[in-house]
């Protein structure tokens, strides 16, 4: 037993019942302690614990106790001619291998908590379950003992199944932590394994079910609101992922995974209005995130409109007193927590996996394919926008000036349709698309969209580069006083 907490009141309600005890090293010390006896492994296998202690419960009078089937007549009389006691309940909490690895420790130190004789234990046990009551984990601590506080120590086959499954959660969760250790990165089989099921009220639509694995609480502190949603999830995913692309103060207000209104400020009631103003129709019903402490003043013009979540490191008690009059509205505390640096997705009858987008393309990044060489306020204004672009659906284009987001087009099947869409936005709430500047997340195969932008007053224009065709983009441009970047990296997103 690894963890020991949570151990006493169930070996006390056992003695109690009058079970008596088999353990090793410090667990059988730990069971002393609270003033039972234990008997010693070594004192039933004749073996002392040896080879620095990997070896300690590998022994048929062990197994055997765990293994043996109470109903087949064959079974009982091998157990009684070599005097092999029946086991009946098997605790175990294993090594702690996937801290020791998250601890940064030498390979020596992570292969020593490579447990073999828990993991064994937790596998016979499991598999007579006809028989035996497993627990494998502290987190089963609580169900066994208050299985103990019902009916005593007693237990029916449905209960001992719920246990066996459980315990073959954990082992199978142990194993697969130990060969993504092994693996690294070479990928030679796509293995994962995430605990913490919740059951959500339904998936994308009411017809589907939905769950989510992992944990949550370590990620956010829900203090206000109904049930987070597979769709808020969906939401609050993309939301992160784009926040984390500012350093500076910055609003975003998402709707179906694309940001509708951003703005970075020198202050986050500023970042607000901006970010609003660039759709303040789609923002209703939307997902708000910053990357500021959200003050009194801020939620008194975020309570305005209705939203269904929002995201800040923090929040003044005032400000919560203020958001937490909607019922409904979920608030979240964003907590510092490192996020994988691999995604995957199920996909026909597979899986996708890759590494995730993390680049951040920075002034040093940018290639001047034109005459014309940027400002500083463009160059900066195209780095914002090409923060954006990378995360909105593609085909995307996204217009933007003063690192306020003007408009965007996601998700259509052209990028003229996308910019078409862009401009149309913009224009519908007034704003004046001269000094803008426009990002793309893939290469322009022709000029026309540069074409088009140029007629509306954009000056400015970042995008991968790539195209067979580049050099008609860049002449067009250089005919008509342009500036265009080029950045070699494509950020598509589906």
């Amino acid at each position: 037993m690894y963890h020991k907490e949570g151990l006493d009141e169930i070996i006390t309600k056992l003695h109690e019942e009058g079970v008596t005890f088999l353990s090793t090293g410090g667990t059988r010390q730990f069971i002393e302690t609270l003033g039972y006896p234990c008997r010693a492994v070594e004192d039933l296998t004749g073996y002392p614990s040896i080879l620095g202690g990997r070896v300690k419960t590998l022994h048929p009078k062990v197994f055997g106790g765990i293994l043996a089937r109470r109903a087949l007549e064959q079974d009982l009389q091998q157990i009684e001619k070599y005097e092999i006691p029946e086991i009946d309940l098997v605790i175990v909490d294993l090594y702690p291998f996937e801290a020791t690895v998250a601890s940064g420790a030498d390979e020596a130190t992570v292969i020593e908590k490579i447990d073999i004789g828990g993991i064994s234990l937790i596998r016979a046990a499991a598999k007579n379950y006809n028989d035996v009551v497993i627990v494998a984990s502290q987190a089963q601590y609580l169900p066994l003992c208050d299985m103990l506080m019902e009916h005593g120590a007693e237990t029916t086959l449905e209960e001992r199944r719920w246990f066996a499954k459980e315990a073959f959660a954990v082992s199978s969760n142990y194993d697969t932590a130990i060969f993504n250790y092994f693996d690294s990165d070479e990928g030679s089989a796509f293995r994962c394994s995430v605990n913490n099921p919740k059951s959500l009220r339904y998936g994308e639509n009411p017809h589907q079910k939905g769950y989510f694995y992992g944990n949550l609480e370590a990620m956010f502190d829900q203090i206000h609101g109904k049930e987070i949603s597979y769709n808020n999830l969906l939401d609050i995913h993309a939301a992160v992922d784009l926040i984390d692309e500012f350093s500076e103060t910055t609003f975003a207000v998402l709707k179906h995974n694309n940001a509708c209104g951003l703005a970075s400020r020198s202050t986050v009631l500023e970042a607000w209005k901006d970010a609003l103003a660039g759709d303040p129709v789609s923002a209703f019903g939307g997902v708000l995130i910053t990357n500021a402490v959200i003050n009194r003043e801020v939620a008194e013009e975020i309570h305005k409109i209705f939203f269904e979540v929002i995201i800040a490191p923090d929040y003044d008690v005032d400000a919560l007193e203020i958001l937490g009059q909607k019922k409904n509205r979920i608030i979240l505390v964003r907590k510092p927590v490192q996020l994988p640096r691999k995604q995957f997705r199920s996909l026909l009858n597979g899986v996708l996996a890759q590494e995730r987008d993390l680049n951040i393309e920075t002034p040093a990044d940018l290639k001047s394919v034109t005459l014309t060489e940027p400002t500083p306020q463009e160059t900066e204004d195209m780095l914002f926008a090409n923060k954006i672009v990378k995360n909105s659906k593609s085909n995307a284009i996204v217009l933007a000036k003063g690192k306020q987001l003007l408009a965007s087009g996601v998700g259509q099947t052209s990028r003229v349709d996308a910019l078409k869409q862009a401009i149309d936005k913009a224009k519908s709430f007034g704003f004046d698309l001269h000094g803008a500047v426009m990002a793309s997340d893939a290469f322009f195969p022709f000029p026309d969209c540069v074409e088009i932008a140029d007629k509306e007053g954009v000056k400015a224009v970042i995008q991968p580069g790539g195209s067979i065709k580049d050099q008609l983009t860049f002449d067009y441009c250089n005919e008509h006083g342009m500036v265009m970047v080029t950045t070699g990296i494509r950020h598509f997103k589906h």
